[in-house]
């Protein structure tokens, strides 16, 4: 890049007409986590792909051919060949093609955090030229992409939208842990800005795919497409929680219940458990926000959260109540939880819901250890403030909560780790039924 261009980003032109010559495509991946990444090593294999990412040590990482997030294989991230990676700005300058993944958290009070989602859009308008798209992936309500991200992205290009630059949406449907859907092998919705950009961005998509797309008709489809996934999974779920806590006052195992009623066609068998993770546990609240937004109180979505948000919390009541029932005093008892992070054979911990059992169970004066093969232990410190159990507790415990079906749990000698008098938990049912004291 010259040193004018570095001053000016916005001075290169690639406007390109019918007696031009086409230049193949320059795509730049913004934030390289657990969705931008495979996305970078996947176009990187067939594209000239910068990958950018505002963390240097995770920019270190991947230059070393580590990804801690074990998305990506370290053979596949090898064979991106095309694939540069960068935590420098200006590298974004070369690219014509912008796709940004970066996290779209909510904050204490459920509210959405677009801050990423806003720093990104700048740092992407500063480096537009005239014809250029970006691409956001990032979760959004209906309507984020043209009321929250286009005006930054106008400011800081100083061109107007769908005539200097234009934009797509294309949510992303990364399932962590997942190595059976991955980005190549799911069907992903696609959408633009115009009618000629929406069929670039479905033929840009489609380079990588293996099953295809679904070409929705507007940005605003696109984003109601993914909300709505995770709302309606929430939704499932909630309603089978809510099951277990009335069948539990019955009497009757849950899951035996839902076997049972599984043995039709047409049944949907969810099961009961904890909701975290960067997506069930976040996304609704974005619906909500857009709908309170449009003066519409959303009953339904809202019921739903908070059946799902005191699920860790019945599950440390239901634990106190069997050790009270097997004369275990609660005050300083010795209770290992295992299993951090939001789901099993993932070292995703965002947002996992583990942490209102550990903080519930605490709360009675017990003295709670958490135990987790596979999440970072630093960043449970930083995150949570746990210190990890980094091996198999030798401990001796009055209790243990299987909050995670981690594969290397199946193997623990459980009653090994435990006094006589004790009780066991199986959050995730997982566990032969009469090895335990109770399961959700």
């Amino acid at each position: 890049m010259t040193e004018e261009a570095a001053l000016c980003p916005k001075s290169r032109s690639k406007i390109h007409t019918n007696t031009e010559k086409k230049v193949k495509d320059t795509i730049a991946i913004i934030g390289l986590g657990y969705v931008g990444l495979p996305l970078a090593v996947e176009f990187g294999k067939k594209f000239r792909t910068i990958g950018f990412d505002i963390n240097n040590e995770r920019i270190n990482e991947l230059k070393s051919g580590v990804d801690s997030t074990l998305e990506v294989e370290p053979e596949n991230l090898k064979s991106s060949t095309l694939l540069e990676l960068s935590s420098d700005a200006s590298s974004l300058a070369d690219a014509n093609i912008f796709i940004v993944t970066v996290p779209t958290p909510i904050d204490e009070n459920k509210r959405p955090v677009l801050t990423p989602l806003e720093k990104a859009s700048e740092t992407v308008g500063r480096y537009l030229s005239e014809g250029d798209i970006v691409i956001y992936e990032s979760t959004v309500y209906p309507g984020c992409t043209e009321e929250i991200c286009v005006p930054i992205l106008e400011k800081e290009s100083g061109m107007k939208f769908n005539e200097g630059f234009y934009c797509g949406y294309s949510p992303e449907r990364i399932n962590p842990g997942d190595k059976v859907h991955t980005v190549t092998k799911i069907v992903k919705v696609t959408s633009g800005s115009t009618p000629e950009i929406a069929e670039r961005v479905d033929a840009l998509y489609n380079e990588i795919l293996e099953n295809g797309t679904f070409r929705a008709s507007s940005l605003k489809v696109a984003e109601a497409s993914k909300i709505i996934e995770n709302c309606q999974r929430d939704l499932n779920i909630s309603f089978v929680n809510e099951l277990a806590l009335i069948f539990d006052r019955i009497g009757i195992d849950t899951n035996e219940v839902i076997d049972a009623a599984g043995s039709k066609w047409n049944f949907l068998k969810f099961r009961p458990g904890l909701v975290g993770g960067h997506c069930i546990g976040v996304d609704p609240y974005y619906m909500v926000h857009k709908a309170e937004q449009l003066g519409y109180y959303p009953e339904v979505i809202l019921s739903g959260r908070r059946v799902n948000e005191n699920i860790g919390s019945f599950v440390a009541n239901k634990v106190v109540k069997l050790m009270i029932n097997k004369n275990i005093g609660i005050r300083n008892a010795k209770v290992l939880v295992m299993g951090i992070t939001f789901k099993e054979n993932c070292p995703d911990i965002r947002n996992s819901r583990v942490i209102d059992i550990v903080e519930e169970m605490k709360g009675f004066g017990c003295e709670v250890d958490v135990h987790d093969p596979w999440a970072e232990y630093d960043e449970v410190k930083e995150e949570y403030g746990i210190e990890i159990e980094s091996k198999v507790p030798a401990k001796k415990y009055d209790a243990l909560i299987l909050a995670v079906a981690h594969k290397q749990f199946m193997e623990y000698d459980l009653n090994s780790m435990t006094k006589d008098a004790h009780v066991i938990y199986d959050v995730k049912s997982v566990l032969d039924k009469t090895g335990v004291d109770g399961r959700l």
